[in-house]
């Protein structure tokens, strides 16, 4: 019932035409994190990640709601298409202290639900304490969600204002595209390295909405897609990896896993090159097409930072593929358990996904840019 209240709210906040839609929406999906991070009870690491979830989804609850305050105070109004008219009428001078404040307030709030820095600190703490299907769910459904929000926000509500949250945005991206991969370089705990994982990949996507054009909100999509399905992928992958004491995170644990069970080895690697941005992957075409957009949106140093962090990200993706390939197995080392039919079936269609999007992805670009139409 949690699980199926939380796709729900992450429908419609992507959705979202109205500001007491976006709202509740995001509250219900907070609510739905929170219960999801402590489901486990026995779990010391389980309730303490549900804790660090309430407190900083509290935080930002207050932040949002004072910035929608003032969206309905300039506007009179929380449908997003009359915030649009209302704040586009005032665009032809210089912001008001009010215009910059709930500009501030709003991406710090939705800042929180992507990850991005400075507001990703609760991020791996949450991911390696929580469940790891709680974990997954996060780290795909919420931030897609977070981001289908974040683009009717900036493309709709605050379309007439782009020349003012366009110059944070930049910095936002880079900051969080450099520290995410930069800081995954030290991590010794797979569910950790994915979570800085996910900061890295929000910020490219943030690549995506700055673009402010067609190509960026089709391109920004199709990354969602490929993005969700990898993750989605590793994380199962993750939970099968055990030992008497439970799920083995530790990288160190994971050393020669592809010389007794080649096929999940195999399938976390192609994960891990979509990650990476290796060609045919899916991950390489999503990260062309947004860098693309990027470009043609004029955000070209964004753009050159990105591939940048891109290849610092690829180091770390590569030595999980080595330590698991070409290094000896521990005596002690964790088993991989027999997978649930279902778990079979996630792991098949993620890796189905990753790779035909990778080498066949026109048709769904395509799709992607025919999508794109309903939320300009």
């Amino acid at each position: 019932a949690i699980l199926l209240t939380a796709i729900l709210a992450n429908l419609f906040l992507a959705g979202s035409t109205d500001l007491i839609m976006l709202f509740v929406a995001l509250e219900t999906l907070s609510i739905c994190c929170v219960l999801l991070s402590g489901f486990v009870k026995k779990d010391v690491k389980s309730q303490e990640a549900s804790l660090k979830y309430l407190l900083s989804t509290a935080a930002t609850t207050a932040t949002l709601l004072y910035a929608l305050s003032f969206l309905y105070g300039l506007s009179g109004s929380t449908n997003f298409d009359i915030i649009r008219d209302a704040l586009a009428a005032d665009a032809g001078g210089a912001p008001t202290f009010f215009q910059i404040l709930l500009l501030t307030l709003v991406l710090s709030a939705v800042g929180f639900k992507l990850s991005t820095v400075p507001f990703h600190m609760w991020t791996p703490d949450v991911y390696q304490g929580a469940p790891t299907p709680a974990t997954a769910f996060m780290a795909a459904g919420v931030k897609i969600a977070a981001v289908g929000g974040l683009l009717r926000l900036c493309y709709v509500a605050l379309g007439g204002l782009r020349w003012d949250w366009r110059p944070v945005m930049w910095a936002v991206a880079i900051a969080t595209m450099l520290i995410g991969a930069i800081v995954a370089l030290t991590q010794t705990d797979i569910k950790r390295m994915l979570a800085y994982s996910a900061i890295a990949n929000a910020g490219f996507m943030l690549i995506g909405v700055i673009a402010t054009n067609a190509a960026g909100l089709s391109g920004t999509m199709f990354y969602l897609l490929a993005y969700g399905f990898s993750t989605l992928g590793a994380f199962a992958i993750v939970s099968l990896v055990r030992d008497p004491a439970g799920e083995a995170t530790k990288l160190s644990q994971w050393a020669g896993l592809g010389k007794t069970s080649p096929l999940v080895a195999g399938a976390m690697a192609i994960m891990l090159l979509a990650f990476a941005g290796i060609p045919l992957t899916s991950g390489f075409t999503s990260k062309f097409a947004v860098f693309e957009a990027g470009i043609q949106g004029g955000a070209t140093p964004v753009v050159i930072v990105g591939v940048f962090a891109s290849a610092i990200a690829a180091f770390f993706y590569v030595r999980v593929i080595v330590l698991m390939f070409f290094t000896d197995r521990a005596e002690d080392a964790p088993s991989v358990v027999v997978p649930s039919s279902l778990t079979a079936v996630a792991i098949g269609v993620a890796v189905a996904v990753t790779v035909i999007l990778g080498v066949l992805p026109q048709s769904v670009l395509d799709l992607a840019d025919k999508a794109s139409t309903f939320i300009r």
